[in-house]
């Protein structure tokens, strides 16, 4: 009974001694959480900062991130070029399967664009209740907390972090915002490192394709072949889908497509390309890189005839500059959903270009030089040949002739005098083998494809629109000018015929050759060629085909329009 009252005086110490255990308790396990965190913290700057290629960097940081923090999802958004969109978005926690349902990556909307604008830190309980909230895109997952850092480098803004849906349903705190701003400015310099190891590689891929292809051109490489390993490197190197060579046409405003490499090469390949309504002629005329985002829906460019299918971002450099001029003009496309090409990026290929121009301009001069030396040859031989040859020949034809007066015998003075006579048909032969070795090439600029873009041209005004041209072959070599005569009368009246009859606003022209035959193709979108109409254009054309041994087909495609098809071959060299 005594001992009674004196409980209550031994639990309560008891009961203060087990709070004081428990908070004990707490802050242990906080300051494990706390060096665990540390110790997850360091692992991450470890695992982001060891790699070099920059992609790998970037998936290795929003990993890191999202078990940092512990988030559902993470992602990161590159900043493009322009400061104000997204051009890149590495994502965490997302299916392949749901990105397909999504749709395109965002490009920098809403609650993203938010730190676009405010590169900060931006923490949120619930992102629909930020006053910056887009929403989210069909089939996107739900996604309520949120936490968001910029990563910068050397002081500019290169993306930034994005961190939701926190598991367990908390909110982000603190902590998390601090350590997650701990790993951004500790990817800043791995970024920063990847970019500069992947710029130096960048550049001796440059340098090494720039030493092929001046050996290639210093070594008497066929022209073709050079170009097309200017290509297929400028392909390779940039990561594009596409690369084309062009080059202008003498006497036109037009470049003419000479090479081109990748994806659907053949409807790039002689495409004739007016200089104002193609990235190639503006990068030309500009002397400077021309740069699209999205080259199918670029409104500089004209999308007749359609050739970027499945390309986006595109770029068109010149080919040599300054005091040389601009000989040609590379362009590299890359499919749909590839990074934008960078300053940094056109600058290497810009550089590119300005040597290959200059392995170019090496290779001609040595030609020129080698061609001087063979017409220095040829009027040597020829010197020869008229000083020596044909003198000592008219002067034994002179002492055949004298001598005949001498001879008696008629049968024998008949012979000397046929023997004087085949002399004179000797010097008159080598007198043409003389003009011939000091024969000159004919004007510039009267070639069969300059006068076929010049008929284009000029029909454009009765036309409305301007058609398409695209040539391949040796055109001006192949086709002799009797029957380049009758190309460009044929084009004519086919152009002439689309203006009056056909009421189309698309027309394509094709000529080429395979050293066999010469093949044009004029086709418009038009109402086609009716049961009665006349035909007195199509009968002068099939006459003309006729004359030269070939033919003329004409038909109306399922899409509508009518195809012409006029086809002669050629004399055999």
């Amino acid at each position: 009974m005594v001992a009674g009252p004196e409980e209550p005086r031994v639990r309560l110490p008891q009961l203060k001694l087990d709070e004081l255990l428990e908070e004990l308790q707490a802050r242990i396990n906080a300051a494990r959480g706390t060096q665990d965190r540390v110790q997850g913290l360091l692992e991450a700057v470890l695992s982001v900062g060891r790699e070099l290629d920059l992609e790998q960097v970037l998936h290795s940081l929003v990993e890191a991130a999202a078990v940092l923090v512990d988030a559902e999802y993470a992602a990161l958004g590159v900043i493009g070029p322009d400061g104000t969109r997204l051009s890149a978005f590495h994502t965490v926690g997302v299916t392949e399967e749901q990105i397909s349902e999504i749709g395109p990556y965002p490009e920098g909307h809403g609650i993203l664009g938010e730190l676009i604008r405010h590169p900060r830190p931006l923490r949120l309980a619930r992102i629909s209740g930020h006053p910056s909230s887009y929403g989210f895109p069909p089939n996107h997952p739900p996604m309520s907390s949120f936490l968001g850092v910029p990563i910068r480098i050397r002081d500019q803004v290169f993306g930034n972090l994005y961190l939701t849906q926190k598991r367990g349903g908390r909110e982000f705190d603190e902590e998390d915002e601090s350590v997650l701003s701990t790993l951004a400015v500790a990817a800043g310099v791995a970024i920063d490192n990847a970019r500069l190891y992947e710029e130096s590689r960048l550049r001796e891929r440059w340098l090494r394709a720039n030493a092929e292809i001046g050996h290639s051109l210093m070594s008497g490489t066929d022209r073709a072949e050079s170009l097309g390993l200017i290509a297929e490197r400028a392909r390779e190197i940039s990561a594009s889908a596409l690369a084309a060579v062009a080059f202008p046409m003498e006497g036109t405003k037009s470049l003419t497509v000479e090479i081109a490499v990748g994806v659907d090469a053949e409807a790039h390949r002689g495409l004739v390309l007016p200089l104002d309504a193609s990235l190639m002629g503006l990068a030309y005329t500009a002397t400077a890189p021309i740069t699209s985002d999205d080259v199918v829906h670029d409104s500089r460019i004209d999308p007749e005839p359609p050739r970027f299918e499945g390309l986006g971002p595109a770029v068109a450099v010149p080919i040599g500059t300054g005091v040389g001029g601009v000989r040609g003009v590379v362009l590299v496309a890359r499919e749909i959903g590839r990074p934008v090409f960078l300053e940094r990026e056109t600058d290497m290929l810009l550089g590119f270009a300005a040597q290959a121009a200059i392995a170019m301009e090496l290779a001609e001069r040595r030609q020129d030089a080698q061609q001087i030396a063979l017409l220095e040859d040829r009027d040597r031989i020829a010197r020869d040949l008229h000083d020596l040859a044909i003198q000592r020949l008219f002067a034994t034809g002179m002492t055949l002739q004298s001598a005949g007066r001498f001879i008696d015998h008629p049968e024998a003075a008949e012979r000397v005098l046929r023997a004087v006579d085949d002399l004179d048909e000797t010097i008159k032969i080598i007198r043409s083998t003389i003009f011939g070795l000091r024969a000159r090439v004919g004007t510039a600029g009267s070639g069969l494809r300059a006068r076929v873009v010049r008929t284009a041209g000029e029909a454009t005004p009765v036309l409305g629109f301007t058609p398409s041209v695209r040539m391949e072959g040796l055109v001006d070599t192949d086709v002799p000018p009797e029957i380049a005569e009758d190309v460009v009368a044929v084009l004519s009246e086919a152009l002439t015929n689309i203006a009056r009859h056909a009421h189309a606003d698309r027309a394509q022209v094709a000529l080429t050759t395979d050293g066999r035959e010469v093949r044009l193709q004029v086709s418009d979108n038009g109402v086609g060629i009716p049961p009665g109409g006349r035909r007195s254009g199509l009968l002068n054309m099939a006459e003309r085909a006729q004359r030269l041994g070939g033919r003329l087909e004409v038909t109306g495609p399922e899409a509508g329009g009518a195809a012409l098809d006029w086809r002669v071959p050629l004399p055999a060299a």
